[in-house]
Order: C-alpha cells, then sequence, then structure tokens
C-alpha cells in the first residue's frame, strides 16, 4: 500500500455522511437546470443492469435525485447528442463522452490481454468492422446475431467480435434499442476532441482517482478504487498526486482521503426522500455502506427464492439523510406492489409512503397495494399514510 500522509482534517461519522450524501446529489437543491446529464457529469458513471421492476437501474438513479423526470427524458438525455457512450467502469456504465480518453489505459489492457473466455473465429472482427463502416450504427443481431443458439453466453461469432472491438475502443456503444446495445465505430461515433489515446496510464489513473473521490466526497482506498473498478495498486500508485486530501473519519478503522472541494464548506440543505436502485452509487459498495450508514444491503436477485430475506430487487428508502427501511417492489397493471416492507421504526412510515406513492406515480401506476410488511403494528399506519397521499 501507499504510504499515507498524517491527516491535517479530522471528520466526524456524521460530517462523513453528509459529505458523501451532498457528493451524490442528495442533500441540497437539485440541479434540475443540468437535468439528467449534469447527473451524469456529477456522478462519473451511472451502472446498467437487465433488471428492470420499477424501471431499469439507469433510470432509477435521476429519478431518485431530480423526481419523477419523464423516463423518454431520461433516454434521450443520456443517448442524444454525443452526450455519453458506455463502457467497462464500476461495471458496464454509461459514462460522460469527456471521459473516453481517461479509459485509454483500460483499452489498452484489453488490447494486451493474452486470453479470453470466447474464442475469435478468423475473419470475424475485420467482417464486423467493414460491416459496421458501410452500414452503421447497427446492433448484434444487425450485425448477424448475438447468439448460436445455445445458452447466454454461447455468442455468435459476431458478437464476440463486436464485443472485442468495444473492449478495444474501435468501436462504441452509442445507445440501448430495446436493451440491444447499439454499436457503432469510434471515428464516426465520437467528437474529434475527445477521440485519442494519448493519455499515458498514470494520468488516466490521476483523473479517475480524483473524479471517484468527487463523486463519493469521501472514501477510504478501497472505496475510491472500487468506483471505477481500479486496482488498490494503481489508486496507490496516483493518489498522492490526484489532488484528494488525506482525512481521519471518527470510526473508520482504515486511512481516507476527500475532494479538497467537499471540505470547502459544510454540507446543508434539503434531503431527498426516495428509493434507490440497489446499483446506485450511493449504495453499491456494501462496506461502505455499513460504514457510512449502519445499513447492511445486499442484492438477493441473485440469491436463490428460498434464502432471500428482503427480496428480489429490494430497494432502500432514503430519507432525512439516512437509510431507514426497504421495500421490495413489483407492478401489476397500473397497481405497484409492495411485496415486503421493512422499516426502521414509526418515523420511517411516512417517508416510506412519500417514495411509494411518487414511485407510483413515475411509472404510472394509480394504486399501491401492500403484501408483508415486517412490522405488523406498522402496516395499519403505513396504508393509512399511503391513502391520506393519494386521497
Amino acid at each position: 500500500m501507499t504510504s499515507v500522509q498524517p491527516p491535517a482534517v479530522e471528520l466526524s461519522a456524521d460530517q462523513a455522511r453528509r459529505i458523501a450524501l451532498r457528493a451524490q446529489g442528495f442533500l441540497g437543491a437539485p440541479d434540475r437546470r443540468s437535468g439528467v446529464p449534469g447527473v451524469l457529469r456529477h456522478l462519473g458513471a451511472v451502472q446498467l443492469d437487465t433488471i428492470s421492476v420499477l424501471a431499469r437501474s439507469h433510470e432509477l438513479i435521476p429519478y431518485a435525485r431530480l423526481g419523477a423526470i419523464g423516463r423518454r427524458t431520461v433516454e434521450e438525455a443520456y443517448w442524444s447528442g454525443g452526450r455519453a457512450f458506455e463502457y467497462w467502469s464500476h461495471a458496464a456504465c454509461i459514462l460522460p463522452v469527456e471521459e473516453w480518453p481517461h479509459f485509454a489505459f483500460r483499452r489498452r489492457a484489453y488490447r494486451a490481454r493474452p486470453q479470453w473466455s470466447h474464442d475469435l473465429p478468423d475473419g470475424a472482427y475485420d467482417t464486423v468492422i467493414k460491416q459496421l463502416t458501410a452500414e452503421g450504427p447497427l446492433t448484434a443481431t444487425e450485425l448477424g446475431g448475438a447468439k448460436n443458439g445455445g445458452e447466454w453466453w454461447d455468442w455468435s461469432a459476431s458478437k464476440v467480435a463486436v464485443e472485442r472491438a468495444l473492449m478495444y475502443g474501435e468501436v462504441v456503444c452509442t445507445e440501448r434499442r430495446g436493451w440491444k446495445r447499439v454499436y457503432d465505430l469510434a471515428e464516426r461515433a465520437l467528437p474529434d476532441t475527445v477521440l485519442h489515446d494519448d493519455l499515458d496510464d498514470a494520468e488516466c489513473l490521476r483523473r479517475l482517482v480524483a473524479l471517484a473521490g468527487q463523486s463519493l466526497g469521501v472514501g477510504t482506498r478501497a472505496d475510491i478504487a472500487d468506483y471505477h473498478r481500479l486496482k488498490g495498486e494503481q489508486f496507490d500508485a496516483v493518489v498522492a498526486d490526484s489532488g484528494l486530501v488525506p482525512v481521519a473519519v471518527e470510526g473508520w478503522s482504515k486511512p481516507a482521503w476527500a475532494d479538497p472541494a467537499a471540505l470547502a464548506s459544510e454540507p446543508r440543505g434539503r434531503h431527498r426522500t426516495t428509493l434507490l436502485s440497489p446499483f446506485d452509487s450511493l449504495v453499491w459498495e456494501r462496506a461502505r455502506t455499513e460504514r457510512i450508514f449502519g445499513f447492511t444491503h445486499r442484492l438477493e436477485a441473485y440469491v436463490p427464492k428460498q434464502k432471500r430475506v428482503h427480496g428480489y430487487f429490494a430497494m432502500p428508502l432514503l430519507a432525512g439523510g439516512r437509510l431507514q427501511g426497504r421495500v421490495d417492489p413489483a407492478r401489476e397493471g397500473t397497481t405497484l406492489i409492495a411485496r415486503q416492507v421493512s422499516l426502521a421504526g414509526a418515523k420511517a412510515v411516512a417517508p416510506m409512503a412519500q417514495a411509494l406513492v411518487e414511485a407510483a406515480s413515475w411509472v404510472g401506476c394509480t394504486d399501491v397495494r401492500l403484501e408483508r410488511v415486517e412490522a405488523p403494528e406498522l402496516r395499519g399506519p403505513l396504508a393509512a399514510e399511503i391513502a391520506r397521499l393519494r386521497a
């Protein structure tokens, strides 16, 4: 690990929590003028995932910060005007187009990779590039089919080739169409100002560490490195030149760093009340969520049903700057179903009702139905508050 300077700044646990909330866009007035593109730039990465319950996760991210913005508006804000591209960051993420140069280190690593899980048949790569040149942008289906007809991982030659080209940076994903990636040549889809791999690895890593620090506000080595899936030693090599400031946080057992801008003023303002996607960057790192909020959260979609505790897609409730419960939602026609609700006491009843009613309205549901409420004595008050808000 890197040698750590003695921290000049000490933060209370409460200060660190509020710094993190402001950095993630949950404390203070929402920047509605900048809208979804502003959220993307502010966060630096918005994770994509195939699961869609209320909506897909990349829709839930700006919703959680801005409120009930139109879902079509969200998609257009990401993909129109060449504002963004999809690439491997924390996972598959939508990224601001101006950050393309800073992922050159990862593209170079992919080009130098000696082994892959899928074989690339002779000629397949060149065939895909020629087809995109002549006909693009295209989906994998339009390139000749995504699969060979077997299991989901049994990719066709054209799918293997275009995904390899995506990793290399010769091809970009410029949008999702019916959840299918739409591929185009990078030279055609990206602005000339960003279309280069001129930055060396150290400069790329410095930028991504600094960006992660800004997006988190304050974090440990693991927190900051994990934001764009950097290795610990990559963080160590550049943190001293990243501009981040060493800090000591009350109750944190490991060294931490903060964005100097986050330390310049006390985090104040209105707290957002909302349901969070499990893929939201506020909570996507489990150890950090436990450390900051004292809240243990795990996505159980990939856990066998009989072993789930909180449900398939349990969404944490953020209210008053704290995580005060969770709900596993579903939709049935125009009804939002709260399949399982857990609350941190009676104080969480009103915020959960508000969050459920707002989410239902956003996705076009006209009713909210409660199923299981873990504390039976709170079911009546929660149902009554939902009814009051909907009246």
